[in-house]
């Protein structure tokens, strides 16, 4: 599993009808590393409440950027601390529903997508085997 932050999916302006124009992406893996992903969220942040370090898992490798999730009395999405540091903020029910969303990756080998959140933020969260949306 690998994590990424792309910047401008317009390249330019040059495709206006990108429905994101930034996003943190978690691509690259297969339905082991999606279940371990999804057991740890549970664990860490669901029953432990504590902030959970993407960099910090043995299975992720950190392309270009780092994602903090944090649980938070609102929520607020991804946010960007510096070029490369960014925290996703959300409170323990939207973290229940990334859950959620996260299960058919854990049951079977899929080549879809999915958005783990539907806020309105500058910086959308993609989950994607391909690296597709």
């Amino acid at each position: 599993m690998r994590i990424e932050f792309l910047d401008d999916l317009t390249d330019g302006g040059k495709f206006p009808q990108a429905d994101s124009t930034r996003l943190v992406r978690l691509f690259d893996f297969d339905k082991l590393q999606a279940s371990q992903l999804r057991q740890i969220i549970q664990e860490v942040i669901i029953d432990s409440g504590r902030s959970l370090d993407l960099s910090r898992l043995n299975f992720i490798q950190v392309v270009n950027c780092n994602l903090m999730l944090r649980i938070s009395d609102t929520d607020k999405g991804i946010l960007m601390i510096d070029t490369q540091s960014f925290v996703c903020d959300m409170t323990i029910d939207k973290y229940r529903e990334m859950i959620r969303l996260l299960r058919p990756f854990c049951d079977t080998e899929t080549s879809g997508y999915q958005w783990l959140y539907d806020l309105d933020t500058p910086i959308d969260f993609l989950f994607s085997p391909g690296g597709f949306w």
